[in-house]
């Protein structure tokens, strides 16, 4: 089954799904509604973008680093689009954060929200992470778990918006590049795929080799991109949480980690 085929079942699975923290304490001023909106700024019929994956933390969190071999958190982000990986693997590092997910797939033109409640003391740094498609291993993310510190210690938001250019698509160098048999191409086989072996680095130009390739969401894929063509923004707004509150979220909803589940339809299991 398709990509595109699966996004009503995930849709479905996080209306679903409401795994949330609670604590007993009254709202301080520290704890926000967090507004996350993504937009996909890529010409049209270039590239497309998986559901974003969230984390908000206390700067633990390294999903990978450049020109090092990937490994499985990053892997299942950037191979399937799941975060299968990277979502266990954040909660291991840092159990107090915050994760969560940003819905797509997203298209050249379209936008994307979600919000969470956040504890800006306890979790003021942001991490991401979201396939490019269609590719076979390449991705968004920040390299450095501190890179983007959302708030300051009085709770003030420090970044109104992260843009992404071409330049910064990084390719996992996990599988070889072959248009044919990659996630969102219509008749690609992943299950054909091949190791590469190599290691994390930016590699935004073999995109172009999906040119003229049919995607799932039904448009013939043109890149057009050069180092500076805008590809993404991720944008936030804050606003207190409504007293009262009885009830006040410890970290945030982990609805969006149901996602891995369905875009695990995509991969065998393999060892990274």
């Amino acid at each position: 089954m398709s990509f595109m085929q699966r996004i009503p079942f995930v849709v479905r699975c996080c209306a679903a799904v409401s795994a949330m923290n609670f604590l007993p304490a009254t709202v301080s001023a520290a704890i926000l509604n967090v507004t996350v909106k993504v937009e996909n700024l890529a010409p049209a019929n270039s590239v497309s973008f998986a559901p974003l994956h969230v984390g908000f933390h206390n700067g633990t969190f390294d999903s990978f680093d450049s020109g090092q071999a990937a490994t499985a958190p990053i892997v299942s982000v950037a191979e399937g689009g799941s975060g299968s990986a990277w979502f266990p693997a954040f909660a291991a590092a840092d159990p107090g954060a915050g994760l969560g997910t940003v819905m797509g797939a997203l298209f050249p033109g379209t936008s994307a929200m979600n919000t969470f409640m956040v504890d800006t003391n306890v979790n003021p740094f942001f991490s991401f992470a979201t396939m490019v498609i269609p590719s076979n291993d390449f991705f968004l993310g920040n390299d450095s778990p501190t890179q983007y510190r959302l708030f300051d210690a009085g709770g003030n938001l420090l970044i109104s918006s992260i843009d992404q250019s071409a330049s910064q698509i990084w390719d996992a160098g996990s599988e070889a590049f072959d248009p044919a048999h990659a996630a969102f191409v219509v008749g690609g086989n992943n299950d054909l795929r091949t190791p590469q072996n190599g290691v994390v680095s930016f590699g935004f130009a073999e995109l172009s080799g999906f040119n003229g390739f049919s995607t799932a969401a039904g448009y013939v894929f043109d890149s057009q991109l050069t180092s500076s063509t805008p590809v993404y923004r991720i944008s936030f707004t804050t606003a207190p949480v409504p007293e009262p509150s009885s009830f006040v979220l410890g970290g945030v909803g982990f609805a969006g980690i149901a996602t891995f589940r369905f875009m695990q339809r995509r991969r065998r299991p393999k060892s990274e």
